[in-house]
């Protein structure tokens, strides 16, 4: 029987897989995608981005977060939150993206074929389906097959009180504490959510520093609401061994031979591509110990035709920056050099308690490379928008550049964070000053005009100094 023909194959439908295959439909090209599971949407729908997020989304609701500068500490919506409050907003959420992304490529006349694709050449792909196998070819394949937790021999993932991130909604009740491995993004982000709803968590990195690639003011001010919210954090230290004691508890040994317990362990230490099945071999491609596959600047790996995007290439792993990905490789596989996007203008959203988002450079990369900047500062509690929505402890934080005043960063951590950073984004991609900020006007009351007060603060210091 022979293969249907296909002038693109995109194996894996989360945002990266989903922007690649819309955007090779909008060029007029048949488009198959392969999705092993029952649902489009990838890990970013199914049990990651989506899923987190919306969890976070209920944690503050529910836990009345928000209003507790207003309405005192033991403001709660619902005093006694289950695992099921959570769960119960987060199916409902995931099943409306998934209706949405099937919508999509369906309106955009693009196949769904549901299996576990193997490359049996370079341009053919069996898919082993529930209901039997195909076999598909294409002139050009994008493989976008996303990344799936790491596993550690020293941590017997049990998927009841040892957990990894994507089992999180799967824990039987809301622990009273919680112990959880590796200090990254998905750590750090699910430590703020559970000690948000008033469990005892104790965080446990091996580098010396959360997020190092933020900037750090703004690591230390989380790390302070960190501590005030009751978390332990175990920095420069690294798990021995993990054991599931006969009484239900959780202990993880710590190589400087301290022990720590808790009803469940989170293990969040890095993601590996979800490169198993795929037979790349049969391709001609190979990954590296982590199953990321190199790609250069147009996301083709070292066979022409084929191309890699989304988190199965790696850093920076943010569903924003996939899409885009996604975009640019259909793009360039049939030849389309209009297509164009800076990485160095992408934002970074961590959806942390409160989250943080940031674009540009930070005050750390600056100094290293000797470019003189100016800092600006604005406090949520000093605009009218930040007292009435009880976040008195956000900042936004302005970087520019001391001669020409160009805007080289903003950084901000409170609520909003990640909606307010595409200000300071528009005015960076136009090239904009920080003049830009003093001469507009604002919506009052707004977070907005924390720009204003931040300009305002980072120009009186560039004037103090020439005054000097």
């Amino acid at each position: 029987m022979s293969a249907a023909k296909y002038d693109l194959i995109v194996i894996g439908s989360g945002p990266s897989g989903q922007r690649a295959a819309v955007a090779a439909s909008k060029m007029k090209k048949r488009v198959a995608v392969v999705e092993a599971r029952a649902v489009v949407g990838g890990v970013c729908v199914n049990t990651g981005t989506i899923p987190s997020k919306t969890m976070r989304e209920a944690v503050l609701h529910l836990s009345g977060y928000n209003y507790r500068s207003v309405y005192g500490m033991n403001y709660r919506v619902k005093e006694k939150i289950s695992m099921a409050d959570l769960a119960f907003r987060v199916q409902a959420v995931i099943k409306t993206e998934v209706d949405v992304t099937e919508a999509q490529l369906s309106r955009n006349g693009i196949d769904i074929i549901h299996g576990i694709a193997h490359f049996i050449d370079p341009h053919q792909v069996r898919v082993e389906g529930l209901n039997g196998d195909t076999t598909i070819e294409a002139e050009r394949i994008i493989i976008a097959v996303g990344t799936k937790p790491a596993g550690s021999p020293k941590v017997p993932i049990n998927g009841r009180t040892i957990i990894n991130s994507d089992q999180v909604l799967e824990l039987p009740s809301l622990p009273k504490s919680l112990i959880v491995v590796g200090g990254g993004v998905i750590g750090v982000e699910y430590t703020c959510m559970f000690s948000t709803l008033g469990v005892r968590a104790t965080l446990i990195e091996k580098r010396a520093k959360l997020l190092e690639f933020a900037d750090q003011e703004i690591v230390e001010s989380l790390s302070y609401h960190l501590r005030d919210s009751r978390v332990t954090m175990r920095l420069g230290e690294e798990v021995e061994s993990v054991e599931e004691l006969a009484d239900g508890t959780v202990v993880a040994n710590l190589e400087s031979k301290k022990r720590v317990s808790g009803d469940a362990l989170l293990y969040a230490v890095g993601r590996q591509g979800a490169i198993d099945d795929l037979n790349l071999a049969a391709a001609g491609i190979q990954a590296d110990n982590r199953g990321r596959i190199p790609v250069n600047e147009n996301y083709q790996t070292n066979v022409e035709h084929i191309y890699a995007v989304g988190d199965v290439v790696g850093f920076p792993s943010l569903a924003s920056v996939s899409m885009e990905q996604g975009r640019i490789a259909a793009a360039r596989a049939f030849n389309d050099t209009h297509t164009s996007s800076n990485p160095s203008f992408y934002p970074y959203g961590i959806y942390t308690i409160p989250e943080i988002s940031f674009i540009g450079k930070t005050e750390e990369q600056l100094t290293d490379e000797d470019v003189p900047y100016e800092v600006g500062m604005a406090f949520y509690r000093e605009t009218a928008r930040g007292q009435i929505r009880g976040d008195t402890t956000g900042r936004l934080k302005l970087i520019f550049h001391r001669d020409t005043r160009k805007v080289l960063g903003v950084h901000i951590i409170g609520e909003g964070a990640s909606e307010l950073v595409h200000i300071g984004q528009a005015v960076m991609i136009m090239g904009g000053t920080v003049d830009y900020f003093v001469d507009t006007v604002f919506n009052y009351p707004t977070l907005a005009e924390c720009y204003k007060a931040a300009a305002f603060n980072g120009l009186g210091r560039l004037h103090r100094y020439q005054v000097e």
